[in-house]
């Protein structure tokens, strides 16, 4: 369910026992923004394909759920997400995948994700994607598939009338340490970012529904991550 907003300069959930689910859920971004809700007292669901996995994600104090979304249903996958306040979609078919995965899971568990969203009534839905997504994308390499696919599903995400959505766009991802810093705006140019700053500001998100609608750039800068969220919310 979710909360009543405040009234504040940035509107935000007040139900702190949320359930929220999240698609690829052994993730480097997944794992550290597991860790990150789960501290703050959220129920937390992880969407995993190996069985394996379950472990890293128990640790972090998430619930992992086997669900392959490369040949789930749309029935399965509204059942996972039964019940839940938000979802962040944050799966990726990864390195050395090929053209068609970077169509079956970058692109197709995308929009089998967000269709379940709307099946199950979770209107808060965060989306992961990529800066340079783009349909229109023109080039023959596997990255080039990539941020075709990226992007064919954020404009996917952007018709969906049942879905309060908003979209992530990182910059070049790195594992230094988080600095809590960073530029988040509709176009910031190009940069990289902390997977850990990226975390963070997923996490805000999701407590920040007056971003719904809003396509955002992220790479490090130099406003901590509450200030940048204030902002772009329009407070």
């Amino acid at each position: 369910m979710i909360g009543d907003r405040e009234r504040g300069p940035v509107a935000r959930r007040t139900v702190v026992d949320m359930r929220i689910v999240i698609a690829g859920g052994h993730g480097q971004i997944a794992l550290r923004l597991e860790r990150l809700l789960a501290a703050r007292g959220y129920e937390v669901a992880g969407i995993i394909r190996k069985r394996e996995q379950g472990d890293d994600l128990r640790e972090v104090g998430a619930e992992p759920v086997l669900c392959d979304l490369e040949s789930a249903s749309l029935e399965q996958v509204a059942a996972v997400l039964q019940g839940a306040g938000a979802a962040v979609f944050a799966a990726g078919a990864g390195p050395g995948s090929g053209v068609e995965r970077k169509d079956t899971v970058d692109r197709g568990a995308a929009v089998l994700f967000a269709d379940a969203a709307e099946r199950a009534g979770v209107r808060r839905y965060i989306v992961v994607s990529s800066m340079g997504a783009d349909a229109k994308h023109p080039g023959d390499e596997v990255f080039d598939a990539y941020l075709r696919a990226k992007g064919e599903a954020d404009e996917y995400v952007k018709t969906r009338l049942g879905l309060d959505w908003t979209i992530l766009r990182p910059g070049s991802l790195t594992n230094d340490a988080g600095t809590g810093l960073v530029r988040l705006e509709a176009a910031t140019g190009r940069g990289p970012v902390s997977r850990d700053d990226v975390a963070a500001v997923l996490s805000e998100l999701i407590d920040t529904p007056a971003t719904a609608g809003l396509t955002l750039e992220l790479i490090s800068g130099s406003k901590p991550v509450a200030v940048a969220l204030k902002d772009v919310a329009g407070n």
